[in-house]
């Protein structure tokens, strides 16, 4: 253990070596820059540039990265050596300030959703020094944005730092009207990460869970997570050498892995870390997905990120606790007696008014094809947006809304009927694990994103909405007589039209669709559904207003989402057409043949076969139907890939190829 907390951290640029290496005066110019949002001058960015090269090359680094975030979702990078050659035919190491604050990468191939031309291939990324720089594979890992020529923003990092700093702002400035100030005011996150393990050779035989990442092909077996034996269970020697691998590298890299765990389906599992700033917290994740995948080629394993790899068992989110405040001081901390801590109810009041607001955005900031599959499948929230705040909170809202007194409960224990084991304290929240937003305890858990997707997308939106909602409540609170009357009144009328969203049932009774129509709840079950918010006007006027996305960015979210849910859905229609082909249709041929064959030799002698007759017609039948889905769904691809518009191919291929893939696969 001592070894461990030795190695935390060795590969990270973090606070701990800038004040190893850096000079005093330079060590505070960036920590005020930072803690105020200021630029960092030219001067103080060379200092740093060069204490980080002189780090890095000590870790074995030869190279430098500017690592940014696309709107394909995954990380990019471009290697360059810290190599510059000498007059004398010799070399020196450097690593000036210009190149740690800006880089030029060819931007021409990344996904703008109609932000640029194609011939237009300059971009920018620029360096965010809230996020430590690490080493990953002895290249310096710089974290940045990444912003086109005239400014909009590219990638997916830039709105989730505009939206911290609008939150900011507004938490701030609430904070400070109620007369109680707690310094510098950030969001945290905290994400839980599933994932699936399986064999590389069973991989290389499936064309379709290479190509996709989810098999397309297959029926149930006969045994898949009936007895949920597999959920906390002894984790399994390889696996085990696997995680203690993984947590080692994530470790050095500075990300806090806590936890990890078998999970409910066959070989799944996960991982989750200790909260971090929202911005450092989705970078660790990035960092773990992709060592996740590294790490389990080297154990003859392959790891599964897809929301839905395999049918009829759990698929795989990814869980976003998310909370604000300050580095001392956790805002969403009911306290002993929540109902006199105004502060609480304030900061409660305004998440829950943002979710009910803006729940078409939070159901699109989660919408991709793989995560289609998974919501609503009784095995992950509901596409219907809702809030669980457990009983006590459930009491106290009630209470205000109706003007009622309201009766603490009063802490419970369990008595388990053995003297040696100590009464147990009981949670008041008790989680809802049917509730897509559900208040557990001082936090939020977001529990609706895939296990695939950047948790920058969620982030920003629940971010920006809730930044909206602080700043309503102090534009009508400022300048009151009585600050807390005023905040009161605000609280009961903001949660009385709030409170359809309040939701502590069963979210995957057909019974809640019925009563969510009722309350005027959406319910958005596709991509298609719900990726029109991000240009419906309310939100663009949303994100307009907090300086998170102009008009151009919301509508480039919403066309490179769109173009990427039809390449998805269009890559998996033709490697089924592929496999169907090449593989099932002549096995299935053959294997009739042979059965055919066997009949007429037995004919030949007089002999009859009932069951080999039988057998001969089902895979008859069988082999029509595939030739008659193979048909089907070459013409819905060929319709829905020629079709113009990004919405009215998306539709095609929801409408029309995703059925015709589901036939295709039953026959």
């Amino acid at each position: 253990m001592a070894k461990t907390a030795e190695n935390y951290g060795t590969k990270v640029f973090n606070d701990h070596v800038m004040q190893e290496r850096l000079p005093s005066a330079t060590y505070k110019a960036l920590k005020k820059a930072i803690n105020n949002g200021e630029k960092i001058d030219l001067e103080t960015a060379n200092v740093v540039a060069h204490a980080m090269k002189e780090w890095a090359i000590e870790q074995g680094a030869t190279h430098f990265t500017h690592w940014f975030q696309p709107l394909s979702g995954v990380t990019s990078e471009k290697h360059d050596s810290f190599i510059s050659p000498t007059s004398d035919g010799k070399a020196i190491m450097s690593f000036k300030g210009k190149e740690l604050i800006q880089g030029e990468p060819d931007a021409s191939s990344f996904p703008s959703g109609g932000l640029r031309a194609t011939f237009e291939a300059r971009g920018y990324t620029a360096w965010d020094p809230t996020s430590y720089a690490f080493i990953k594979d002895d290249v310096l890992c710089i974290p940045t944005a990444f912003i086109s020529y005239t400014g909009e923003a590219l990638d997916k990092k830039t709105p989730l730092l505009r939206s911290m700093e609008a939150v900011s702002k507004q938490a701030e400035r609430v904070v400070e009207l109620l007369g109680e100030p707690i310094g510098k005011i950030k969001t945290f996150v905290g994400p839980e990460q599933e994932y699936f393990l399986i064999l590389r050779e069973d991989y290389s035989k499936r064309p379709d869970l290479y190509l996709t990442g989810r098999t397309l092909f297959g029926c149930p077996p006969a045994k898949g997570q009936e007895l949920e034996e597999h959920y906390f269970g002894a984790i399994r020697p390889r696996v085990s050498r696997y995680m203690k691998e993984l947590d080692e590298t994530l470790w050095e890299m500075g990300v806090p892995a806590k936890t990890k765990h078998n999970e409910v389906a066959p070989s799944q599992h996960e991982l989750a870390p200790i909260y971090e700033q929202s911005n450092v917290a989705i970078d660790a994740n990035l960092v773990t997905m992709e060592e996740m995948k590294v790490i389990a080629t080297r154990y003859d394993l392959i790891c599964l990120q897809h929301e839905k790899p395999f049918t009829g068992i759990n698929g795989s989110g990814k869980h976003n606790n998310w909370s604000i405040g300050s580095d001392s001081v956790n805002l969403l901390n009911p306290t002993a007696h929540p109902r006199e801590n105004l502060r609480f109810m304030v900061f409660l009041t305004c998440v829950i008014q943002a979710v009910y607001k803006y729940q078409d955005l939070l159901r699109a900031s989660v919408a991709t094809a793989g995560n289609d599959l998974r919501l609503g499948a009784n095995e992950a929230p509901p596409a219907i947006v809702s809030i669980f705040l457990g009983d006590d909170l459930t009491n106290l809202v009630k209470s205000i809304i109706e003007g009622i007194e309201y009766k603490e409960t009063p802490e419970g224990y369990m008595d388990l009927g053995v003297d040696v084991i100590p009464r147990l304290k009981k949670d008041s929240t008790d989680r809802n694990r049917t509730s897509p937003f559900a208040f557990t305890g001082n936090k939020f858990e977001f529990r609706m994103p895939g296990s695939g997707m950047n948790l920058s997308d969620p982030n920003f939106v629940l971010n920006t909405a809730v930044a909206k909602c602080l700043k309503d409540f102090a534009d009508a609170v400022e300048g009151s007589d009585n600050i807390n009357k005023a905040a009161f009144d605000y609280i009961t009328k903001a949660l009385t039209e709030s409170q359809s969203i309040l939701f502590d049932g069963d979210g995957y009774a057909d019974a809640w669709k019925e009563e969510a129509a009722k309350r005027g709840l959406l319910n958005l079950p596709s991509t298609p559904d719900a990726l029109p918010a991000f240009v419906a006007d309310k939100n663009v006027s949303l994100f307009e207003e907090m300086g998170v996305l102009s008009k151009v960015e919301c509508e480039s979210r919403y066309n490179a989402k769109l173009e990427q849910y039809s390449k998805l859905i269009n890559i998996e229609a033709l490697t089924m057409l592929s496999m169907a082909d090449t593989m099932y249709l002549p096995a299935v041929s053959k294997f009739s043949g042979e059965v055919a064959a066997s009949l007429s030799a037995k004919k030949a002698v007089g002999v009859t076969s009932k069951a080999e007759m039988g057998l001969l017609d089902r895979l008859n039948a069988g082999l029509d139907a595939i030739s008659d889905g193979i048909e089907k769904l070459a013409a819905e691809e060929d319709k829905a890939s020629t079709t113009e518009d990004d919405m009215a191919k998306a539709r095609a291929y929801h409408d029309g190829v995703i059925p015709a893939m589901d036939e295709l696969r039953a026959a």
